[in-house]
């Protein structure tokens, strides 16, 4: 088994289906909770984060609302009239006595979603969670162009050992040879780089673009700077949004993208090329204030969403 249903209510992403048989899988979106990243020690392996999958879909309230009403993002309802196919596959079954399982599941899973042709949405756990996904986009046969939004850089080669926990997602998928171009947005503050690692991300190529520069050129300068065509992944640390919009996150760094700068982005890729899939992570639902947080992911996954559902 490589996924479970969600004990929760609701059980799924604004009520979708659930399918857990990925062999047969038919759909254009599948969305995948996978709580659990790579501890650093021990005690890390259940963290705040964990809970963040079952939190995000507690907050989808009124799914027949949601899906009926005409939204303002994105020009209509939510699937608009191409009768896209929307599944929540579930979380991704863990072992606690093997801290890989996590990792292989979320991989397999991932593999098959990109083999049915469908984009997918991951919701985390801690930034670890994107480095099976992005090697399961091995599957696509082409070069993914990489686009991360983030207060850190995360190209930590490793941290106690362990090098795929969250300092290192961006490090792993440079090692990736169907990883092309990476671009890094809202960078900021300090954290997850020393300058070794930043001379590594220069050498390789990596666009970094801070947030006071994102703030300064303005978004539609930074979707410029992207190569045409994609196809593009997108990852998303909460803490690269600004904390008086994503204030759930262990970190707070002043000064992130406005939720107008995400829109545009998430947007700008759609119209740029494909878009074969995002993760939202590092959210702790417990720190999260009047819902703020939760509702701006929820907002951010039907925005992709919507953009795919008219994307075709």
């Amino acid at each position: 088994m490589l996924t479970e249903k969600p004990k929760t209510t609701p059980e799924t992403f604004l009520g979708f289906p659930f399918a857990d048989d990925l062999d047969a899988l038919d759909a254009d979106v599948a969305i995948l909770g996978i709580p659990y990243g790579k501890p650093y020690s021990a005690e890390e392996m259940a963290n705040e984060q964990s809970r963040a999958p079952d939190a995000i879909r507690q907050a989808t309230l009124r799914p027949d609302y949601m899906l009926s009403s005409y939204n303002f993002d994105f020009g209509g309802t939510l699937l608009g009239d191409n009768g896209a196919k929307i599944v929540d596959c579930g979380n991704v079954v863990a072992d606690p006595a093997d801290h890989d399982a996590h990792y292989r599941n979320a991989e397999a899973v991932a593999r098959k979603v990109f083999s049915a042709g469908a984009s997918l949405i991951s919701i985390g756990g801690d930034h670890g969670i994107p480095i099976p996904v992005l090697r399961a986009l091995e599957t696509l046969g082409e070069k993914v162009t990489l686009v991360q939004v983030d207060a850190h850089i995360d190209w930590r080669d490793d941290v106690n050992g362990e090098r795929e926990g969250y300092s290192s997602p961006i490090r792993r998928a440079s090692e990736m040879e169907w990883i092309g171009d990476i671009f890094q947005i809202g960078i900021r503050g300090i954290g997850s780089a020393r300058p070794e690692e930043v001379e590594v991300a220069r050498a390789y190529g990596a666009d970094i673009i801070t947030a006071y520069e994102t703030h300064d050129m303005g978004i539609q300068a930074v979707l410029d700077r992207i190569p045409d065509g994609g196809p593009y992944y997108l990852t998303v640390d909460a803490d690269g949004l600004d904390p008086t919009i994503m204030p759930a996150v262990l970190y707070q760094a002043p000064g992130g993208l406005s939720w107008v700068q995400m829109h545009k982005l998430l947007h700008g890729l759609f119209a740029k090329g494909r878009m074969v899939g995002m993760d939202i992570v590092e959210i702790a639902p417990s720190l999260d204030v009047g819902n703020t947080t939760l509702a701006h992911a929820e907002r951010l996954i039907c925005n992709f969403i919507g953009a795919a559902a008219r994307a075709g």
